[in-house]
């Protein structure tokens, strides 16, 4: 199994952005986005656990929507009303199973 990001960038803020996981394989997992800014821990942004329900953090909850494709095999991350604290290193992961998977990050920059 082998995650791959793609879909960061630089945006203005209140722009948008759409993150995309390749995740093959991954079938049974709960698919995570988290994002780690520069001196800050890794934070959980959005889930979608085994039976499909989704949660989301505080501060994306109304403005991000995670979900996966039919295939199951690419997972999303649509972003908007982005804020300059969006920015960082996203990170997508299978969890909840043995062993956990980590994409290597894309970079998301907001400009105010």
């Amino acid at each position: 199994v082998q995650l791959v990001e793609s879909g960061g960038g630089s945006v203005q803020a209140g722009g948008s952005l759409r993150l995309a996981c390749s995740a093959s394989g991954t079938r049974g997992y709960c698919l995570r986005w988290s994002r780690q800014a520069p001196g800050r821990l890794r934070e959980a942004v959005a889930t979608i656990d085994t039976d499909g329900s989704t949660m989301y953090s505080d501060s994306a909850r109304g403005r991000f929507t995670i979900f996966k494709d039919n295939t199951e095999e690419v997972f999303y991350l649509q972003m908007n009303s982005l804020k300059p604290e969006d920015s960082g290193v996203y990170y997508c992961a299978a969890l909840c199973q043995v062993p956990n998977y980590w994409g290597q990050g894309t970079q998301v920059t907001v400009s105010s």
